[in-house]
């Protein structure tokens, strides 16, 4: 066998389909409304705001590599062990960390056919297979994903709630599902939109964590503390877990801003319930709305929405997507998710709720 002729990637990068966000300009139009990444409407704690920009003058010191103070700051708003958390550059940091501590070549991985993108793009970059179970009604199936079950497996990905469906399952599903997983298999709980969950019959995963070897919590700051563009997450986990994921991750994967920004953020209860506030109020409206327009709404508990459109020439969601979008209205396309009769809508100002639902009326002729 002849030698490359270049230098290769190791085995499954090349199978990556990049990851690409949602988009966040439309052309030729003065006022855009961004809905398409699930962002906060209402911004970030202006007291994480005062935070961040106390940190400005502070720039030529590397952080706390542990950063200790937002960890600290996150087990005394959750009740946790802060040497069990470890914080990331978002959650996309930290899955990759997860696969990189424990998947090897040729492991398997599962996740779900609507799960979020982030987890195959991470098994196939630390050279293991991703495995795909089905959902039913837009929702991770138990059944199905314990059917899915291999001597092969070692990860278990679950986004509860899920980006993009927002459906959820209930605690008892995930004990379920737990249950039925061999003890070596690690059960990764993405909770990236908890905090706007108002269902009793959910769970983050704190309880589960604490009490087993072989699940971790994923959270961020990206949605709720509308904290996005400084990237940090965390992972409360086994001790045996967070040890590895010590070794592996960056020495200062946590900018000092950030972590500044995180401690103030979570400190700031009167933010986080406005927030959830306004998004229960305007989720339960969009999803009537456009319900009554017609369209097909997957109901959600998270802070966005999955619109189903016909597969009707004129009708169609690239069709509404580009009527959208030249009103300014940015919605996310969703085929990569194998979505491609949906657009996701993240739940926006009062304004941009109130003219998406006008230029949807519009689009269909109603």
């Amino acid at each position: 066998m002849s030698a490359p002729q270049r230098p290769q990637p190791r085995p499954g990068v090349l199978s990556i389909q990049a990851y690409v966000p949602g988009k966040s300009t439309a052309a030729g139009v003065a006022k855009v409304f961004k809905l398409s990444s699930n962002e906060s409407p209402l911004g970030a704690s202006p007291k994480a705001i005062a935070a961040y920009r106390e940190r400005a003058g502070e720039l030529h010191d590397y952080p706390d590599g542990a950063a200790t103070a937002l960890r600290e700051a996150i087990g005394k708003a959750y009740g946790l062990d802060p040497s069990r958390i470890v914080c990331g550059a978002g959650s996309d940091d930290l899955i990759n960390l997860i696969a990189r501590a424990y998947l090897a070549d040729g492991d398997e991985a599962i996740h779900t056919t609507h799960g979020f993108l982030m987890y195959p793009i991470a098994t196939l970059g630390a050279g293991a297979v991703p495995v795909v179970a089905p959902e039913t009604d837009y929702t991770a199936d138990v059944d199905a994903i314990l059917a899915k079950v291999t001597a092969k497996t070692k990860i278990v990905f679950v986004a509860n709630p899920n980006n993009p469906t927002g459906t959820y399952l209930p605690f008892d599903e995930i004990k379920r599902l737990h249950s039925g997983l061999p003890p070596h298999v690690l059960l990764v709980l993405d909770a990236a939109y908890a905090e706007y969950v108002q269902r009793n019959d959910y769970e983050a995963g704190i309880e589960l964590v604490a009490t087993s070897e072989n699940v971790l919590m994923l959270r961020t700051f990206s949605k709720i503390h509308g904290l996005a563009a400084l990237r940090v997450g965390w992972i409360y986990g086994p001790a045996a877990v967070i040890d590895a994921m010590n070794r592996i991750r960056g020495p200062f994967n946590v900018n000092a801003p950030a972590i500044a920004a995180g401690v103030a953020a979570i400190g700031d209860a009167a933010h986080l319930e406005t927030s959830v506030a306004f998004n229960s109020k305007w989720l339960a409206w969009l999803t009537k709305e456009i319900g009554q327009l017609g369209l097909t709404v997957t109901p959600s508990v998270a802070n966005f929405l999955l619109i189903h459109f016909p597969d009707t020439k004129g009708r169609t969601a690239a069709d509404a997507d580009a009527f959208l979008s030249s009103r300014g209205l940015v919605l996310r396309r969703v085929a990569a998710y194998h979505l491609p009769n949906a657009l996701r809508m993240s739940v926006g100002s009062e304004e941009a709720n109130h003219l998406v639902v006008a230029a949807l009326k519009e689009f269909l002729g109603k």
